[in-house]
């Protein structure tokens, strides 16, 4: 997106329900625009103010991109938060002719990107923030009446004749700095008290509401909560307040931890002459995925998602996706699956680069096989099944979606709804050792549904279930099954269960319980039905 510098333009974010800037260029700043104004009052400000959404995605993205250009200037580069960079320049400022000259060369080429560096060089990167957030800033009132001026009119007329700051009015400011030096970007070895006194409270990184808390007592200053004592600090803001102060005055440590570049495991093939034929693709995909695999393999991971990009004569991308149920990095497996969906790519007017990157990686843990002769055999046998079940796994996903393949796993509980979990078979391994139960369960397990029996515990030659009459020809039980006393489940609210194995004249197979009573009345129940 294109502007003229002269246009003021915004990024706009949302907090809450409402719109606010979020990013000001230098003419929307000019115009009297602030950062988290409410985006109608801007309008209302600037009328030919030109906005757009933000997009915390690409915003995250384009400041890693930064990171990685910040490590010229030093290989101790740390992404911080959303919008700004640390980076510990110590014994590296010489190699540019200095601080200052450090810094210059920072604004220079942020400018040639189109951006607005703020930098602060101190000792301590508590002072360093605050020197690039607050230099040249002044400390002002917080609420309305705090300041002189928006006093009762005999009110200012009689503190016309005091100190301002006598009257509850803001405290007295000096230019961020010292003597006539202006606005002070950079701290002097052993001058951090000075470079950073004149700033406001909120440059040491705290609450807004302890913000607000010290400003009404006077305190608006660093400088003034340098000179009092801590203990009365401590106990009425708490010892993040003082651990600030200690951090921006280097009486704690604030290490700086550099973000390490996540590798990336990607390969492209530039073709000489546009190609369109799927023959072609497949050639091409025979140089691609073996030399994407040696890359896996050198860090040793395997892939899980993989993307392949078609880049056509018109300036036009196509991409399509493959999952694999395991990790994998070896090119018969890979190559299997983008075959799968090599038909979904329009070549349009003709193919010119292709590219294929892993973006999901996972460790694959090498295995050394070990042992006698047998052994070695059997577990190799394990091995290929495990393999081949993968790769049908992975075209069943591809075609189906990895969600809707389920596997099921036990669980320890001894309620016999509870015994299983459902887990997607792709992200899982297969379950071995299932506990065998006391008694057998059936085949299908639903919801308790009434049964019209007389009111005691043991069976009777006939029941009423479902609206229809059936005879009991054989009864096997009872299975008592107590419920979970440490949960509250409306299910198991009555009581007690004898669970009993039924066989009815219409060849039924009914697994039917009494319940005892608990919260809920007494009385027989149809829960599950034997194959």
């Amino acid at each position: 997106m294109n502007l003229d510098p002269d246009v003021p333009f915004a990024v706009v974010g949302e907090v809450g329900q409402m719109q606010v800037l979020h990013t000001l260029n230098a003419a929307a700043a000019a115009a009297g625009l602030q950062r988290d104004q409410p985006l109608r009052d801007a309008h209302a400000v600037c009328a030919g103010l030109i906005t757009k959404a933000a997009n915390p995605p690409e915003d995250a993205r384009f400041l890693n991109s930064l990171a990685r250009w910040a490590e010229q200037l030093s290989p101790w580069v740390a992404v911080e938060g959303t919008s700004a960079l640390t980076i510990d320049i110590s014994g590296c400022a010489h190699l540019f002719g200095g601080e200052e000259a450090l810094l210059d060369k920072i604004r220079i080429e942020s400018g040639q990107f189109g951006l607005t560096a703020q930098c602060g060089i101190a000792g301590t990167v508590g002072a360093a923030w605050a020197l690039a957030r607050f230099a040249g800033r002044r400390p002002g009132p917080t609420r309305s009446g705090d300041a002189i001026d928006q006093e009762a009119r005999a009110t200012r007329s009689r503190a016309a004749k005091r100190r301002h700051w006598e009257c509850g009015g803001a405290a007295p400011t000096a230019p961020c700095g010292s003597g006539s030096v202006g606005v002070q970007h950079i701290a002097d070895p052993g001058k951090i008290y000075q470079a950073v006194s004149p700033l406001p409270v909120t440059a040491l990184r705290i609450g807004p509401d302890d913000a607000a808390a010290l400003n009404r007592l006077g305190l608006r200053k660093i400088g003034d909560l340098l000179g009092q004592p801590r203990a009365p600090l401590a106990r009425r803001f708490g010892k993040g307040l003082i651990l600030r102060l200690d951090q921006m005055m280097g009486s704690a440590p604030e290490p700086v931890s550099p973000q390490r570049a996540a590798p990336r495991f990607a390969t492209r093939l530039s073709l000489p002459d546009p190609i369109g034929l799927r023959e072609d693709v497949t050639a091409a995909l025979d140089r691609l995925v073996p030399r994407l695999c040696r890359l896996l393999e050198k860090e040793g991971q395997g892939a899980r998602l993989i993307r392949l990009e078609v880049y056509r004569c018109d300036s036009t991308v196509t991409a399509i996706e493959i999952g694999l149920a395991q990790p994998a990095d070896t090119p018969d497996r890979i190559h299997a699956l983008l075959d799968l969906k090599l038909d979904e790519i329009d070549a349009g007017f003709g193919i010119d680069v292709i590219r294929l990157e892993a973006i999901v990686t996972e460790p694959i843990q090498r295995r050394t096989r070990a042992g006698h002769l047998d052994a070695d055999a059997a577990a190799r046998a394990r091995t290929d099944q495990n393999t081949a079940l993968q790769d049908l796994l992975g075209r069943l996903g591809g075609r189906v979606g990895f969600e809707a393949i389920t596997r099921r796993h036990p669980v320890s509980s001894h309620i016999p709804e509870k015994t299983a979990q459902v887990l997607a078979a792709a992200w899982s391994e297969p379950a071995s050792g299932w506990p065998a139960p006391p008694a057998p369960r059936p085949l299908l397990i639903w919801r308790p549904e009434p049964v019209n029996a007389p009111d005691h515990p043991q069976p009777s030659a006939t029941f009423r279930w479902r609206g229809r009459d059936h005879g009991v020809t054989e009864a096997r039980g009872p299975e008592r099954i107590a419920p979970e006393w440490w949960l509250d489940e409306p299910d198991w609210r009555s009581g007690v269960r004898d669970y009993w194995h039924v066989v009815t004249d219409r060849g039924d197979r009914l697994w039917l319980y009494y319940a005892h009573g608990g919260t809920m009345s007494a009385g027989w129940f149809c829960h599950g039905k034997f194959a």
